[in-house]
C-alpha cells in the first residue's frame, strides 16, 4: 500500500520553527495542485535552494521522509516563486496515476496534499470568523480572539470485502474512480466501524452481513481519510440490490475473475489481492 515505506521512514513530529536546509524539499501548493517533476516514473519536488530567498519565511514544516524534510509553501493563482522548467503543477490524483517512484515520495505527496488542504480550510475561525494563528506547541490552528483550536481533519471510513462462499463482492463507483473496488463509506456520528460496515453494505447492495473481522488500516490523504478495512460474510440471501445512485456495478466474482487495480497503492487493492490468494480464508476460518 501507499504507506508501506518501511519502519522509521516517516516522522511527523510537530516543529513550528524548524529552519529549512538548502536540500530540503518544498511542496509548492496552488489551487489544489502541487509542483513536481515526473520523468520516467521518477518523482521529485523542488528543493529550498531552488526557491528565491524571499520565500523562506513562508515555509511551513510538514514532516520527514527517510531523513529528508518536507516544507509547504501555499500560493495563490498567478503568484508564487519562479521554478525551474522541469517542475509543473498537477493534482494529487493526476500525480498518483503516473505510479511515480520512489513510493516514499508518493506517500509524501499524498500526505502533504492532506495537510495543505487543511491549512487552507482552517485559515479562519469557524466560530467567530477571526483569522487563525499557528499553535506554538502542536499541529493546530488557534483563534486569537475566542481561543477555538482546530486540528487536522481526518475522516474515518471503511473498506469492506464481503464474502459469499468462494466469491467476493466487487463494485465500481458511479462516478470518479473507474477500476474495481469494494463496498466503502464514511462512518457516521455515533457509529462504530462495525456498524458502518453493516450499514454501508446494506445501503449499497441490500445484503446483510455477519462475522465482521478487522483486517488493516490505511491513511488516505487524497480524501483526508483514515480507512479501516474489514472482511465479512453474507448473512442469508446474497441477492444484490444495487444502489444505482452510488454504484454502476456490483457483482459476486470468483477468485480467478477478479481484476485488480492498475497500481498497488490502496487498501482496497490489497484486500482484493488477498482474496484472490486465500479465498474465504480471509475470514480467519
Amino acid at each position: 500500500m501507499i504507506q508501506d515505506i518501511g519502519e522509521n521512514v516517516f516522522r511527523n513530529e510537530f516543529a513550528l520553527r524548524r529552519e529549512p536546509a538548502a536540500s530540503d524539499r518544498v511542496i509548492v501548493y496552488r489551487e489544489g495542485e502541487m509542483a513536481c517533476s515526473v520523468e520516467n516514473n521518477a518523482i521529485a519536488f523542488p528543493q529550498v535552494r531552488e526557491l528565491p530567498e524571499t520565500y523562506a519565511e513562508k515555509l511551513i514544516y510538514l514532516f520527514e521522509v527517510e531523513g529528508e524534510a518536507f516544507f509547504l509553501l501555499l500560493t495563490d493563482s498567478g503568484e508564487g516563486p519562479e521554478l525551474p522548467e522541469k517542475y509543473t503543477f498537477g493534482s494529487i490524483r493526476k500525480i498518483r496515476s503516473t505510479d511515480p517512484q520512489p513510493q516514499k515520495y508518493l506517500f509524501a505527496a499524498v500526505t502533504a496534499h492532506h495537510l495543505a488542504e487543511w491549512y487552507i480550510g482552517s485559515r479562519f475561525c469557524g466560530r467567530c470568523g477571526a483569522e487563525n494563528s499557528h499553535d506554538s506547541s502542536e499541529r493546530a490552528m488557534v483563534c486569537p480572539k475566542c481561543g477555538k483550536k482546530v486540528y487536522p481533519r481526518i475522516d474515518p471510513a471503511v473498506i469492506v470485502g464481503v464474502v459469499s462462499g468462494d466469491r467476493l463482492l466487487i463494485t465500481r463507483y458511479r462516478t470518479g474512480f473507474a477500476h474495481n473496488a469494494l463496498v466503502a463509506g464514511f462512518t457516521e456520528i455515533g457509529e462504530s466501524f462495525e456498524a458502518t460496515v453493516s450499514r454501508e453494505v446494506m445501503e449499497e447492495t441490500g445484503i446483510k452481513v455477519k462475522n465482521i473481522r478487522y483486517y488493516k488500516s490505511q491513511p488516505w490523504g487524497i480524501a483526508a481519510n483514515i480507512l479501516a478495512g474489514f472482511f465479512c460474510e453474507a448473512d442469508g440471501d446474497s441477492t444484490i440490490h444495487m444502489d444505482e445512485n452510488e454504484l454502476k456495478y456490483a457483482e459476486w466474482l470468483g477468485r480467478e475473475e477478479i481484476v485488480l487495480q492498475p497500481y498497488d497503492h490502496s487498501l482496497t487493492n490489497e484486500m482484493m489481492k488477498l482474496f484472490k490468494s486465500k479465498g474465504r480464508g480471509v475470514l480467519g476460518k
